[in-house]
């Protein structure tokens, strides 16, 4: 049995034996099945076609190595730093994955000299060794299985060549700390697009430029809009912390800014009270002013009268002298039309009352 698997890696050996000596030497493993391999190493610039005339490049593989090298290396941190929240597992996995993570594994491993491509794209598209490195790890998924691919990660890369502790307390998220830097200061941040081209291969190409408080920072390039982005952001904070004149000319503009936004733009509102909504009863009817009573009866009211019957509290101030003098400090209250002799408790019969009336009517 052992005589007959040797028979069969003889042969791929003797054909490829340079290949295989490559891959084994990165991947630290023989291939199995080593057309998965070539597949991946093959970049979209060759344009080779199959016999039904589609393209064959490694962007499947790529997009295969991508989702499994997400669950490999979630799973992986979520093991390592136990007791750590989401936040911080995803921001840890996601540097771990990031292009620039793998463009450098992928010049470092030697990978990116076994590419296939027609030469031209390979000297300016920083992608194609990260691309390149998940198309491997596809092509490793469907050749040996998600334990080969586990193994690889944890035994070759975390192990031998990245610092997982190291690289999940450093930031390299220049975007994330501009901003952060922004909002500290209290300085309007925003990313302008200046171009969006193709190159000659026909991958898209972006140009962002970082402008702060309308001041023009620095501009970056990239093959996305995130790598513009972060090149921008990157030389923006170089030049803010190496030119002195460059953020006293942004603090000028802030200041500027914020001063119209803080000066009055209506006068100051007066303190006194606005009492309209108190109904005031002042006015005096005129003396002859006709009523009408409870009773259905027009009367004609004396003012001096209904003066006099107002408590002293409620009148104005004109009102109580005028009463005063009105009044005789000597003035008898008694009213001699109204006697209460007249007024007893002993019964008396009708005609008593009509003749004391009478008798009192004609002695006038």
């Amino acid at each position: 049995m052992l005589n007959n698997f040797i028979d069969r890696i003889k042969l791929p050996f003797r054909k490829e034996k340079e290949l295989y000596s490559s891959l084994h030497a990165i991947l630290g493993f023989y291939p199995h099945d080593i057309s998965y391999y070539k597949l991946a190493l093959m970049h979209k610039s060759v344009m080779k076609r199959n016999a039904k005339g589609k393209p064959v490049n490694n962007e499947r593989l790529e997009f295969l190595g991508d989702a499994i090298l997400d669950a490999i290396v979630g799973d992986i941190v979520y093991r390592h730093f136990p007791g750590k929240r989401e936040g911080f597992l995803t921001n840890t996995r996601s540097k771990l994955v990031q292009r620039d993570t793998l463009n450098k594994l992928a010049n470092e491993m030697g990978i990116n000299k076994l590419i296939l491509s027609n030469g031209r794209s390979s000297s300016h598209n920083s992608y194609m060794g990260g691309n390149a490195f998940e198309a491997l790890v596809g092509a490793m998924y469907l050749d040996r299985g998600y334990n080969a691919c586990m193994h690889f990660m944890e035994e070759r890369i975390l192990s031998q060549m990245i610092n997982i502790d190291k690289v999940a307390y450093k930031e390299v998220n220049f975007k994330s700390k501009l901003i952060e830097w922004g909002q500290k200061n209290r300085v309007k941040l925003t990313f302008e697009m200046l171009e969006q081209k193709k190159d000659e291969n026909g991958s898209p190409m972006f140009n962002y430029k970082v402008c702060i408080e309308g001041v023009d920072g620095c501009s970056g390039g990239g093959y996305s809009k995130k790598e513009s982005q972060q090149l921008a952001s990157k030389l923006t904070l170089d030049k803010l912390r190496k030119e002195p004149k460059f953020i006293d000319e942004v603090f000028a503009v802030k200041a500027s800014r914020t001063k119209m936004e803080e000066e009055p733009v209506e006068d100051v509102p007066s303190t006194d009270v606005n009492d309209g909504f108190i109904i005031k009863h002042d006015i005096e009817e005129p003396e002859d002013k006709k009523r009408v009573t409870a009773f259905k009866e027009e009367v004609f009211e004396d003012k001096s009268s209904k003066m006099s019957r107002r408590s002293p509290m409620y009148r104005s101030d004109n009102e109580v002298k005028n009463a005063e003098v009105a009044e005789p400090e000597n003035h008898n209250t008694e009213d001699e039309d109204f006697d209460l002799s007249d007024i007893s408790s002993r019964p008396q019969s009708r005609e008593s009352i009509i003749e004391a009336a009478e008798s009192a009517a004609f002695s006038e």
